[in-house]
């Protein structure tokens, strides 16, 4: 150090007030975002809780009224886009109403597998459990941004339903396992999406529409490995 030069002190200490003045907001951002993981999670839970009970409740329906239950669940997923900004309570009865309408759409397609093979209820259950905690985890940890995969998901989506008609006119060989491993390959880079999404948001007031998201991706997943399961127990 030269004589008579002084030691920057000045500069260090107005980096050192800039960094401490900035982790109040760091510290609130991540906050935003456990509080976001808890409350999308504990959606999550209850929209599931709420699609066993319309199971129940629905096991005895004709499979006309299971039909205008999905439709009504369609409609009541589509009412909460038009009500998160304006009530969140509302968005949440929707999204509950949305599990419950669920469970009765699928009552019949649940009673008949428990009925046939219950075996591969369980199966499916534990798989997917499995299935959703692996590929959550890993879409939640990655930093690479995996919106191109969404939509590279999102059109191969639609050319799997698209083959799933063609299945109903045509005989292939293994169509309806083909169908369910590409359907399994398609939700797993939805589940990563929506968990990078669901890490990545911070806000709260996008909880519950996070939840309907990653609902419908567990509960894609569970069909398709009931139809796997059900297949090898045959």
């Amino acid at each position: 150090m030269a004589d008579g030069a002084e030691p920057n002190v000045g500069g260090h200490r107005q980096v050192m007030d800039e960094t401490y003045a900035d982790r109040p907001a760091v510290v609130a951002t991540r906050d935003r975002g456990h509080i976001l993981f808890a409350r999308t999670m504990g959606y999550v839970a209850g929209t599931t809780a709420m699609f066993a009970l319309g199971a129940y409740l629905g096991r005895n329906l004709p499979a006309f009224l299971a039909f205008l239950a999905y439709l009504a669940s369609f409609a009541a997923l589509i009412a909460m886009y038009f009500t998160v900004r304006r009530s969140s309570s509302t968005t949440v009865v929707l999204l509950g109403a949305f599990g419950l309408l669920t469970g009765v759409a699928l009552a019949p397609t649940l009673v008949y597998y428990a009925s046939t093979d219950p075996q591969a209820l369980w199966q499916a259950g534990a798989a997917t459990a499995l299935f959703v905690a692996g590929f959550g985890a890993a879409g939640y940890a990655t930093r690479r941004d995996l919106s191109a995969l969404a939509r590279i998901c999102f059109w191969a989506l639609v050319g799997l339903l698209l083959f799933g008609i063609v299945l109903i006119f045509v005989n292939i060989p293994n169509g309806s396992l083909i169908y369910s491993v590409l359907g399994l390959v398609i939700f797993a880079g939805f589940i990563m999406f929506d968990f990078q999404r669901l890490r990545r948001s911070r806000d709260i007031g996008s909880a519950p529409l996070l939840a309907a998201s990653i609902f419908l991706d567990i509960l894609n997943v569970f069909l398709f490995f009931l139809r796997i399961f059900r297949g090898a127990n045959r």
